[in-house]
């Protein structure tokens, strides 16, 4: 097995002990990214000239790592996979990528996305479709489509994504790997391009739960450019990391387990997990929450979301920001710019946005949204307090084949589809972890938790994926 498909322990102490070099991780790493390019388009930009770092006593130091192309890179070129930013390159690097850097990480290369974070399919990006590395006629989700796919192939050991409604968290899920958000200001959003900034989480995906509890301890603490970022000095995940985790108490949602029973694969699947849990201490109850607020979740989300991203991005008119098209006026130039820019998914995004903002829709649709958010994470907070955490399956399907799925909204709901966005509105700890296969494709259940119980949450998933066991599929294919 290559040292590359290893955990990020495992590497170090390669590293330390000289049985590999930073520059050999990341030759390896880049003929990977180059192999499978074609195939799975996990890349905007792939740095063959990066160089290798110096190992330190940092895990990640000399350790290649794949960053989604909406976090700022100084001199690199940062597109959000879109076409109005086809040729930007910031002067600046993210919080996030600047505390890497600092720890001598190595960035082998930025990674496709959904437009501007908005969508989950990983099929809207102006560089074309990525593919799920399981079987490639199937999507892998989005926003973080790249990240997630650069890690389930082996090409990086982990990756950092986004996840403003389930963008970390579901390609996670279908791609086999580890997805976690963390409470909304415990990593920097400095350098993050916004989409829906209340909703916006920088995390990272991973092919372990200790391996994101090695990355989310390097970006995290306060950031002066980020005023919703706090100081996490006690929040240490490493230094907690445990898989005791006898007499914690975790509920899943009766509504949504109820829906799930219709799917006898994955309704067997969540409740094997729910034994493993029991196997592990774990005390598991069920709750009822009200399926209209359930129901609600969507288009709050959408009301919410479409809205603040009409907002951020309003400067890209290609007068102040944004790749300038041919106007004689400069309305005219604004109007070329965003509609050649943007594709149909993003124009209808930012029409609802502009909708929902207009002063005599603003009571109706936007403050409403708020309204149902409110009464969902007052709800999650007081079970919280019960609790350590909230179970339930990622999704109620494996990664859809192409055509199956798209990204154009529709009245047509399932309750499933954006319960991940609790997460998102509550600014919750919330990790997706592998869960077994279905048709040979993976399924993963999600844990989320209290605000700042990071570390619980982190440890409960810990102990499930022991007891579960499951095989990337990088290791596998190194057998």
């Amino acid at each position: 097995m290559s040292y590359l498909d290893k955990s990020l322990d495992e590497i170090h102490a390669a590293l330390k002990k000289g049985k590999v070099t930073s520059k050999e991780l990341i030759i390896e790493s880049l003929k990977r990214a180059h192999a499978t390019q074609e195939k799975l388009n996990c890349f905007v930009t792939i740095l063959d000239d990066v160089k290798e770092e110096k190992i330190t006593f940092d895990v990640l130091s000399g350790i290649p790592y794949a960053c989604k192309d909406n976090l700022s890179t100084k001199g690199i070129l940062t597109s959000a996979s879109s076409n109005i930013l086809s040729d930007y390159v910031p002067v600046f690097d993210a919080t996030c990528v600047e505390k890497l850097k600092n720890k001598n990480a190595v960035m082998m290369g930025k990674t496709v996305m959904d437009e501007l974070g908005m969508g989950g399919t990983g099929t809207t990006g102006h560089t074309g479709v990525v593919r799920n590395p399981w079987d490639q006629t199937r999507m892998t989700a989005g926003s973080s489509a790249g990240s997630a796919a650069a890690v389930a192939s082996g090409i990086v050991p982990y990756a950092l994504g986004t996840d403003t409604g389930d963008s970390i968290r579901k390609p996670a899920g279908y791609c086999g790997i580890v997805g976690f958000k963390p409470t909304y200001g415990l990593v920097s959003r400095w350098g993050l391009f916004a989409f829906a900034s209340s909703l916006d989480h920088v995390g990272c995906l991973t092919k372990s739960v200790k391996d994101a509890a090695y990355v989310i301890d390097a970006i995290k603490g306060i950031d002066e450019k980020d005023m919703t970022s706090f100081d996490s000095s006690n929040i240490n995940l490493v230094e907690d990391y445990t898989t005791n985790v006898k007499g914690k108490k975790l509920f899943y949602i009766k509504e949504l387990n109820d829906e799930l029973k219709n799917s006898k694969e994955y309704y067997d699947n969540f409740m094997k997990v729910i034994s493993y849990a029991k196997d592990c201490g774990i005390e598991i109850y069920e709750e009822s929450i009200n399926e209209d607020i359930l129901r609600s979740i969507y288009p709050a989300y959408m009301a919410i979301s479409c809205a603040e991203a009409t907002s951020n991005n309003s400067n890209l008119t290609g007068i102040a920001f944004g790749s300038r098209k041919d106007g004689l006026t400069p309305d005219e130039v604004m109007i070329n710019t965003r509609t050649e820019g943007f594709s149909e998914l993003i124009r209808r995004r930012f029409v609802i946005g502009s909708f929902i903002l207009q002063k005599e829709n603003q009571e109706k649709l936007f403050k409403n949204a708020q309204r149902i958010r409110r009464l969902i994470v007052d709800k999650m907070t007081e079970l919280f307090k019960k609790y350590d955490g909230c179970i339930m399956p990622n999704s109620d399907s494996i990664a859809p084949h192409f055509g199956d799925v798209n990204d154009v909204m529709s009245d047509k709901y399932l309750l499933f589809a954006e319960n991940l966005a609790i997460g998102n509105f509550g600014g919750f700890p919330s990790i997706t972890i592998p869960s077994g296969l279905i048709d040979n494709m993976p399924v993963a259940v999600n844990i989320t938790g209290a605000v700042k119980e990071d570390s619980k949450v982190i440890n409960i998933a810990a102990a499930l994926e022991e007891k579960i066991g499951f095989e990337p599929l990088s290791t596998r294919k190194e057998k």
